[in-house]
């Protein structure tokens, strides 16, 4: 099967394309948010770059949507609409903004497009109307177990932090930055110590770092933290929790799910969740023995193999089908 799709979120489609179907991707000179295509990515040779002039010839089965315009933009490049007379699913990654249990979801009011939500409590909160829907649990290519804890320190991956705020819980940090000192990856962090306040000795800033090395970097701390408030489920979580990390995590949104109590703690108290950082930077033993239940869970739950399993489910239906239609959720194993 031939599945067209723009490279919108990384971390979720380096596990979508680990399936065996080929993936095509919209690639201009200049990249940007409607032609990044594999971004260098160390991808398989079944993902091809194509240039958006070439999709009217292009052979496509089915395209998986993942922003609202990529609807008109399938028209105006193939001549073809989805859902009609292309097969299509929407893929939505995010919880609803502001009105958060009343948010109506833009693909509301149709039948012909089936929405796909990453996690249960997006499915739940977001308002789908008439629209099919499903969930499909994230993927993680596996890292491996790459654990020691080997440095007293507390590891995080936070996306603009600064600009994000308490969505991001960025304003709790300085707390488990008082356990023990607190390294932060991700993009648009340099800002943060002078944000925090905080001092080299309590802050160390990571930055952003290819997936390997974010991933051997990780291992070396003592435990993770997950301070976010407000999100779907941050993939730097369950890619912490393969590595072998415990984790220390705010019950908040799919976390709740995610995160069994042996893995870590997760709470919505914040002093549990700082007592359990102190504990487990002064016990090295029982930060590890953590860790590898946090693994484990990770691994159960959000394997690849399950996770491209559930997308053929969805996917691999008649191609001369009029539309793709959303099927029910895989049974708990």
């Amino acid at each position: 099967m031939r599945i067209l799709l723009w490279h919108v979120h990384g971390g979720w489609t380096d596990a979508f394309v680990r399936g065996t179907h080929t993936y095509v991707l919209p690639t201009t000179p200049d990249g940007g948010p409607w032609g990044l295509g594999r971004a260098g990515r160390d991808w398989p040779a079944s993902v091809l770059e194509v240039a958006p002039s070439d999709l009217a010839d292009a052979d496509i089965d089915v395209v998986v949507l993942q922003r609202v315009e990529e609807i008109a933009e399938c028209e105006r490049l193939l001549g073809r609409t989805p859902g009609r007379d292309l097969p299509a699913v929407f893929l939505e990654h995010n919880t609803p903004r502001r009105d958060i249990v009343g948010t109506v979801h833009p693909l509301a009011g149709q039948t012909d497009i089936p929405i796909v939500h990453v996690t249960h409590f997006n499915a739940l909160f977001w308002d789908n109307g008439r629209a099919g829907t499903t969930v499909i649990e994230h993927g993680i290519v596996d890292p491996g177990y790459l654990y020691t804890g080997e440095l007293e320190q507390l590891a995080a991956v936070i996306n603009e932090p600064v600009r994000r705020g308490r969505i991001t819980g960025t304003d709790l940090l300085p707390r488990f930055a008082g356990v023990a000192p607190l390294e932060v990856f991700g993009m648009g962090t340099d800002g943060l110590a002078d944000a925090l306040d905080l001092a080299p000795s309590e802050l160390r800033i990571g930055g952003d770092l290819p997936m390997a090395q974010l991933h051997a970097r990780l291992g070396r701390s003592r435990a993770y933290v997950h301070p976010l408030r407000w999100t779907s489920l941050g993939l730097s979580l369950l890619e912490a929790m393969h590595v072998g990390l415990p984790v220390l995590a705010l019950a908040t949104t799919e976390a709740a799910r995610a995160v069994p109590p042996e893995a870590g703690s997760i709470s919505t108290d914040v002093d549990d969740l700082v007592r359990t950082a102190a504990h487990l930077v002064e016990d090295p033993d029982e930060a590890r023995t953590r860790g590898r239940a946090a693994r484990a869970a990770a691994l159960a739950r959000y394997g690849l193999a399950r996770f491209l399993a559930d997308w053929d489910d969805v996917l691999e239906q008649e191609p001369t089908r009029r539309r793709v239609l959303a099927v029910g959720e895989r049974k708990t194993q």
